[in-house]
């Protein structure tokens, strides 16, 4: 019987030295492209990188939908860039341990496949467990600090760290796929998602990426340096209530968001234990995930 075609092109030494691999993929969990935005931020800011893979888009693009760019560079030569789904081996400061990140596009084709083929890079690089970042919009009011629901495919890990379990049933996508088919795989996955207030989802959207950093900061002790976003999110948030202000039924409507994320609890535990559990968990599972697989 023939091995099933691997669709990932391997471009550094295959090391299993990265227990954590960080994505996000434009698309449908990407509003304001927050969550795209947040995992650049982390690969900008290594202290060194290293191209490790690239998952080939060839079988999982309607290129149609998801085109390809063509370029000319400095030597008159024409270029084609394809999508591209690229992984990276981050030394992030003051981080132990280093940071396996992939940022993307959502592929129209193949789910199950393509993420078969996430799982052979996290595998293939020492990782157990995948943190996804995503960005959905929401009843947010811009006023607030924007809340991140954060989720675990792991019984025991969500459990360790405070945090919920997948419950959504009922049609998915790549995401929610992905999820599953990693958990099958043997990965534990956490799920980081910001809610964008859905009146204002245009990118980018400091405040989200800002939300979404600190919270893997604090669910994983990957230090992300969220604080550089604090301008750039002030400005922003300075921008909405400008517009706001023209608008007497848009006040209103913003004053009853506010009034229902006031009285809600928060979405996840504080602490600095946290990321001391997630260190702990990842010591006691080096092998595959014994919990069953969830849909998100």
């Amino acid at each position: 019987m023939n091995e099933a075609k691997s669709h990932v092109e391997w471009h550094a030494d295959r090391t299993a030295a990265s227990p954590i691999l960080v994505m996000a993929l434009q698309g449908l969990f990407d509003i304001a492209g927050a969550a795209t935005d947040a995992v650049d931020h982390l690969m900008a800011n290594a202290e060194a990188k290293v191209h490790v893979a690239s998952i080939d888009p060839e079988v999982f693009f309607d290129f149609t939908q998801e085109r390809p760019n063509v370029s000319v560079d400095e030597a008159g030569v024409r270029q084609l860039t394809w999508p591209q789904n690229e992984a990276w081996r981050l030394s992030v400061p003051n981080t132990t341990d280093e940071v396996l990140a992939l940022s993307g596009i959502e592929p129209h084709l193949r789910w199950r496949t393509f993420s078969e083929a996430v799982g052979e890079i996290a595998a293939e690089s020492g990782a157990r467990l995948v943190v996804t970042l995503g960005a959905m919009a929401g009843l947010a009011p811009h006023t607030r600090a924007l809340g991140v629901v954060g989720s675990a495919s792991d019984a025991a890990l969500a459990q360790r760290l405070g945090l919920g379990r997948p419950s959504y049933q009922g049609p998915t996508g790549l995401v929610g796929a992905l999820h599953v088919r990693l958990h099958e795989l043997g990965l534990a996955v956490i799920s980081l998602r910001v809610s964008v207030p859905h009146y204002v989802t245009q990118s980018p959207n400091a405040e989200a990426t800002r939300s979404l950093l600190a919270r893997l900061e604090l669910v994983t002790g990957i230090k992300t340096d969220h604080q550089s976003f604090d301008e750039d999110a002030a400005k922003w948030r300075a921008r909405v209530d400008a517009a706001v202000t023209n608008d007497p039924e848009m006040q209103r409507y913003v004053a009853q968001l506010e009034d229902q994320v006031d009285n809600a609890p928060d979405l996840l535990p504080d602490g600095d234990a946290i990321a001391a559990e997630l260190q702990a968990w990842l010591r006691d599972n080096n092998g595959p995930s014994e919990s069953g697989a969830s849909d998100d």
